[in-house]
């Protein structure tokens, strides 16, 4: 078995612990020189060993031993495909064949690589010989294509699923704005176009920067200053880096430089990096969240670690650099605390190689026919019986079940990290999971602060319930409208208005739909009250005009005003004036029919009364026509008459009443909450006749008195008749056009009552108050005789 660690080693040979006689090998490459050590990629290693000794002292494969061979690729492609050179070598050379069927190398299968562009190199050349490959990092969705890449396989997720679970997490937080960096590799454009696809229109890039992978690359420096300056400009919050660490850490150099805080999403690339972790000033780049593959912890792999030491007799450099690294100590185990392991490396980072040795064992337990004592098949077997084998396993391993999809991706899940701030350095904490099966992000409950404490980042600010948003041109940007009258949204960022239920209604921006409120003229509200009072005042007045009439009775002014016709008036005014106070109020059934037919009636008298007096004063004054005015004094019968006008406007109500009378009704201008509870008309016609009734008497009023307006001046009435006449038709026909409005129906019966006190007081002021100032005031008794002289010729001419 052959494995690859991830990134570049030392350039020395040595060898690490070995256990009845296991040996692994580190070779180098005169090409390739690198100075650093890895110490992340050394434990994984180890943890790979760990797992092979731990099965090989096991029953899994009685009888069976395995053995590794491990080669460092440098993390280049070309010392890769160098290494896979040496490993499938038969008789130090790799076999050129025309059928690899048969083909059988000294190694039946391979671990690695870390990056997926090593994978994808490796991964062509395997697939020719139909070598198992199992990667434990490299998560390109491409290498899911089992045509291309028949061989392959890996113990993690595609990052078709990484794509969504990032899709799924910012969606979760609200972030649907954000920028997106990547690297100009297979891995970052395939988990770029996998992120674009799954957000579909979800989640929006404000700006889209590719860097170049190589870290020698001319103007990496560059390039990183200009996507640290785009990101500083960008309104985003969140920023995605799918990226290696090494350009994780130089851009996180110019953020730190500039004070730039952002909400950071890691790809897995650099997800549970430690030495970003330990990066100087690292917690001023704002909070770091990601995915990493599923981890785990491998039983008794700390105290393996803790006596790790080479075989007495042996030298291994790698080992004494491991222990001083990670555990500051010597070679001798008792100055190695655990303690001080657990702070420089996690060891859930290393469970992964656990998990790709026991599929490497479970698929040759299958193919070897192994039962608890011995193994029945063929050790002599070529590497595609093996991979045949292995895609079909299904194994428990710590309580957990493993298994290949069809793509030959484990299908899993992805633990949700935080890079939790600790004194100056960050420290992995894992908040939350995705699990492929049910495709959701779930915060753990200790965790659901979270939820409360993360700023969001979108292109637009959210469309407050009430409003709808108005989509641009972008799918992530919008603006917010108001909903119309009758239509409501009750969450945030909702597509459209939804229609109020039936017999609700809202304003124009509201979140809910309420029941519509009644209206009507309240007695405690401002119109009526002034209603009432004027109302008041000409009851008072109308009183007060009897008393003085009544009084006065005998004087020449109230005769000559016929005191029997003015009290008729003054009756009518009353009741006309009471017509008023039936429209405040709650309108019910009686009240509708009562208030019209009140006033038309109540008014009806008192403008029959003026028509009695102005016929009087026309026949007095056609004494230059005596035959015509004996014809007309024939139908002057003032009692009569006035029953007769009167009696003529009661039938009118009277059918108005039977047929369709007036009722109380809800009526809706079709805008706004109120109802208005008013008295329909029930037919407009039984309203227009019974005001066009009185409107005619007005006008034949008007007429006689404008023929009879030569009477001599003193006490002439044909003036106020004519003046009060014109009062109410004028009143009346500006109350026409308001009336017959249907947007005023909230106004139409203040008019209407405000019409009647205006007719009212017209009366009053021009037949009444006038006599009562001459009575009371101007008459004295040398010229009450005097006046009575001047009459006296007046009233011959007068019928009786």
């Amino acid at each position: 078995m052959g494995t690859i660690p991830g990134t570049g080693g030392t350039p020395q040979t040595g060898t690490v612990p070995r256990k009845r006689g296991h040996l692994v090998t580190l070779t180098k490459n005169s090409f390739f020189y690198f100075t650093s050590f890895a110490l992340t990629a050394f434990l994984q290693s180890l943890s790979a060993i760990y797992t092979i000794e731990e099965i090989n002292n096991s029953t899994l494969l009685p009888g069976i031993k395995l053995g590794y061979e491990v080669c460092d690729p440098c993390a280049s492609p070309t010392k890769a495909l160098h290494c896979l050179e040496h490993l499938l070598a038969v008789n130090g050379s790799l076999p050129a064949l025309m059928d690899y069927t048969d083909f059988r190398p000294p190694i039946k299968a391979l671990l690695g690589e870390q990056y997926s562009e090593l994978s994808i190199a490796m991964a062509k050349l395997l697939s020719l010989y139909l070598v198992p490959q199992v990667s434990c990092y490299s998560s390109s969705p491409v290498l899911s294509d089992k045509l291309r890449y028949p061989s392959f396989m890996r113990v993690i997720p595609s990052d078709i699923y990484q794509a969504l679970a990032l899709v799924k997490l910012m969606s979760h937080f609200s972030w649907n704005w954000v920028g997106v960096v990547y690297g100009d590799d297979d891995y970052g454009r395939a988990a770029f176009q996998s992120f674009m696809q799954q957000s579909e229109g979800k989640i929006c890039a404000d700006f889209e920067k590719v860097l170049p992978h190589y870290l020698d690359h001319v103007d990496i420096d560059k390039h990183i200053k200009e996507v640290a300056q785009t990101i500083r400009n960008s309104k985003a919050k969140v920023m995605l880096l799918i990226l290696k660490p090494e350009l994780v850490e130089k851009l996180f150099k110019e953020m730190i430089q500039t004070n730039t805080n952002k909400i950071w999403i890691a790809s897995d690339a650099w997800s549970v990096h430690r030495y970003l972790m330990k990066m100087k000033d690292i917690n001023k780049v704002g909070k770091i969240f990601g995915f990493s593959f599923s981890m785990g912890i491998t039983p008794g792999f700390e105290d393996y670690l803790k006596n790790l030491r080479p075989t007495p007799g042996a030298r291994n450099d790698f080992i004494e650099e491991y222990k001083q690294l990670r555990l500051n100590c010597s070679l001798s185990p008792s100055t190695c605390a655990v303690e001080d392991m657990l702070h420089t490396v996690d060891l859930r980072e290393a469970y992964r190689e656990r998990a790709a040795i026991y599929a490497f064992a479970h698929g040759l337990r299958a193919l070897l026919k192994c039962n608890e004592t011995a193994c029945s098949g063929d050790t002599n077997f070529p590497p595609w019986q093996l991979l045949e084998s292995m895609r079909s396993v299904n194994f428990t391993l710590d309580g957990k079940t493993y298994f290949f999809d069809e793509n030959g991706d484990f299908a899993d899940g992805y633990d949700l990290i935080m890079w939790k701030e600790n004194n100056d350095e960050r420290i992995i904490e894992v908040v939350g999971k995705f699990l492929l099966k049910n495709q959701k992000v779930e915060i753990f409950s200790q965790f659901q602060w979270l939820n409360n404490n993360i700023s969001t980042s979108k292109c637009s600010d959210p469309c407050r319930p009430g409003t709808v948003k108005n989509q641009s041109e972008i799918s992530c940007c919008y603006s917010c409208m108001e909903c119309p009258e009758g239509k409501y949204t009750d969450e945030q960022d909702m597509p459209k208005c939804l229609d109020c239920p039936k017999d609700m209604w809202s304003n124009k921006g509201d979140h809910e739909c309420s029941k519509f409120q009644e209206k009507y003229l309240e007695w405690t509200a401002s119109y009526p009250i002034a209603l009432l009072a004027a109302t008041a005042i000409g009851l008072v007045l109308v009183l007060t005009s009897l008393i003085i009439f009544c009084v006065h009775r005998n004087t020449i002014v109230i005769k000559k005003a016929d005191n029997t016709m003015s009290c008729f008036m003054l009756l009518g005014l009353t009741v006309s004036f009471v017509s008023v106070i039936m429209f405040i109020g709650k309108p019910n059934w009686h009240l509708c029919r009562a208030q019209q037919a009140v006033y038309g009636l109540g008014f009806t008298l008192c403008v029959s009364c003026i028509l009695v007096k102005a016929f009087r004063t026309f026949l007095a004054f056609m004494a230059f026509d005596p035959h015509n005015q004996h014809r007309l004094k024939k139908l002057y019968k003032p009692l009569i008459n006035l029953v007769l006008l009167t009696g003529g406007q009661g039938i009118i109500l009277l059918f108005w009443l039977v047929f369709k009378s007036p009722f109380p009704d809800l009526k809706w201008p079709r805008t706004g909450m109120l109802k208005y509870i008013v008295c329909d008309e029930g037919t407009i016609v039984g309203f227009a006749v019974m005001h066009g009734y009185i409107a005619l008497l007005a006008f034949i009023c008007f007429f006689l008195a404008f023929k009879g307006r030569k009477v001599p001046n003193d006490f002439n009435d044909t003036g106020v008749i004519i003046f009060s006449m014109l009062i109410h038709l004028f009143v009346w026909l500006c109350f026409i056009p308001i009336y017959i409005d249907r947007n005023q129906t909230d106004q139409r019966h203040i008019v209407q009552a405000s019409a009647i006190l205006a007719s009212n007081y017209g009366i009053i002021f021009c037949h009444f108050l006038p006599k009562c100032y001459i009575v009371l005031w101007e008459l004295s008794e040398n010229s009450r005789a005097t006046i009575l002289s001047r009459l006296s010729q007046q009233c011959r001419n007068m019928p009786s």
